[in-house]
């Protein structure tokens, strides 16, 4: 079997990519995919037709054709087979079968494709194999890297020890009236000292990086080192000829940006007194339904950037009747707390620290009362002669959440194309590297309390499980707020208080 080259073509001949395994010219490959569909004959069903000098063998993909150009010496067969591997490759990186999206990755087919086929002749490997091999994972650089961010944790334990004992001994120093001593290191002067104080934080006072003294200058002179960009005018040439070709050139530039700008956060109005209330939930769920474990951790973090703020009284509310375990931080008085439900520093005296994050409420919630799930997912597929139809449904049962970005991922069979989408509510991505198909609802609230997905695709019913489920919410699940603020044990505080929720 000798193989020339594979290429997905349209219907009307125009190669959308094509890889060639012999020495070919541009002009001879687009010739040869030129006169492919003016040799097919609409009333056989032969997957091939001949020339005198070469034979295509080939199979429809929807809009498009996956072409195989071989000698027409060629074991058919072995091209057959050949050509079936082909096929199941292109789902593996292309979500639709469109032209559009077969340009976008064609990088990776062409990779791909490599691996099918070397010199013209097939190389022994089954799917699996092609998709590890693309990927390059490495054992060895996972063990480096494992390593690597060993190395890494243990310094940094170190730089926290050596700077807890830095703290101690200046606060021993100042205690006892004697002249702080100096740390120094690395040719600096010294620390100098700071007052103590009581705090309320769980980070360390990092000490301050050392100042490397910069390197001697080496003589100037012609290199031959390694350059880095010493082959952008040669690229810049190659787009050029490229151009000249009239082939479309695209830039992704603007893509990420704008990629990049979806995904930050919108800023938060942080004010001098900010409280940021957050909560996270995880629960396990059986296949045939029943609650295998459900946990709520919840936190308020404090900071205050305003010295006139530092002695503050948090008001709150605790209308939560699901028997919740509160834990509050140890500066803070638990006495005041359970008495009042009020957070204040058991030394009224004294103020929370200026610019750090504060935890000064937890709490957590475990259970396995299904009644408390917030929001149930529903899967039935059942096997049909084609493959397996799924259906699959959500209901919210906490009418007073609003749930946002929610994805539903669900595991699909790999090598077996796109899923055939039926009834839908919002809207779906389907990863053929990660084998997901994900269903995307922007908001699941009161007014919208069900929906639900139907598609068919090739498989067994256990290959649709398990079920993942991630969304967001502005409110929180455990009906914990602050009210208000207040300063010190009587007036009611002039600062303006953000309560900031932020829920996964």
């Amino acid at each position: 079997m000798v193989l020339l080259a594979a290429a997905v073509c349209t219907k009307a001949g125009k190669a959308i990519v094509s890889r060639q395994f012999v020495e070919m010219t541009r002009t001879r490959i687009e010739g040869l995919l030129a006169a492919f569909p003016k040799l097919m004959n609409t009333g056989k069903q032969h997957t091939f037709v001949e020339t005198d000098s070469v034979r295509y063998v080939y199979q429809p993909l929807e809009k498009l054709y996956m072409v195989l150009i071989t000698t027409k010496n060629s074991n058919i067969l072995e091209d057959l087979e050949t050509l079936r591997l082909f096929s199941r490759v292109i789902p593996e990186y292309c979500r639709v079968l469109e032209e559009s999206e077969i340009s976008e990755h064609c990088f990776d087919l062409i990779f791909a494709f490599d691996e099918i086929v070397a010199l013209g002749y097939r190389e022994n490997v089954n799917l699996a194999q092609i998709r590890t091999f693309t990927e390059m994972d490495s054992h060895e650089e996972k063990v480096f890297r494992a390593v690597r961010e060993t190395q890494e944790r243990e310094a940094k334990a170190e730089m926290r020890r050596k700077a807890k004992e830095l703290q101690q001994a200046r606060r021993d120093a100042e205690r006892s009236g004697k002249k702080v001593p100096a740390f120094g290191g690395f040719g600096s002067a010294g620390m100098t000292s700071v007052s103590s104080g009581s705090i309320i934080s769980d980070s360390i006072i990092e000490p301050e990086k050392p100042k490397m003294t910069p390197a001697a200058v080496r003589p100037s002179g012609p290199s031959k080192a390694l350059k880095l960009g010493a082959k952008g005018k040669e690229v810049d040439n190659f787009v050029d000829k490229l151009k000249s070709e009239g082939e479309t050139i695209m830039s992704n530039t603007g893509k990420r940006s704008s990629d990049v700008s979806k995904a930050l956060p919108p800023p938060v109005n942080v004010e001098s007194v900010h409280l940021r209330v957050e909560e996270k939930i995880s629960l396990t769920c059986g296949r045939d339904g029943g609650l295998q474990n459900m946990e709520v951790l919840g936190m308020i973090t404090l900071r205050v950037t305003d010295d006139k703020h530092g002695r503050i009284r948090l008001i709150v509310n605790n209308n939560d009747n699901k028997g919740l375990q509160l834990q509050t931080h140890p500066n803070v008085d638990k006495k005041l707390f359970s008495a009042d439900s009020v957070i204040g520093l058991k030394n009224p005296e004294k103020s929370f620290p200026l610019n750090n994050d504060v935890g000064v409420l937890k709490w957590r919630l475990q259970t396995t009362d299904e009644s408390l799930i917030p929001l149930t997912i529903n899967c039935w597929p059942s096997e049909s002669g084609a493959g397996c139809d799924v259906n699959i449904e959500y209901e919210l049962q906490e009418d007073s959440l609003e749930l946002n970005d929610v994805v539903i991922s669900i595991p699909v069979p790999a090598g077996v194309g796109a899923p055939l989408i039926g009834d839908l509510d919002g809207e779906y991505k389907h990863d053929g590297r990660r084998s997901l198909l994900e269903w995307c609802l922007p908001v699941i609230d009161a007014n919208n309390k069900t929906g639900s997905l139907e598609f068919s695709i090739a498989g067994q019913p256990n290959d649709f499980f398990p079920i993942n489920v991630s969304f967001v919410s502005k409110r929180n699940y455990c009906d914990i707020q602050v009210g208000f603020v207040v300063k010190g044990r009587s007036r009611q505080s002039e600062c303006c208080v953000l309560v900031h929720a932020h829920n996964g």
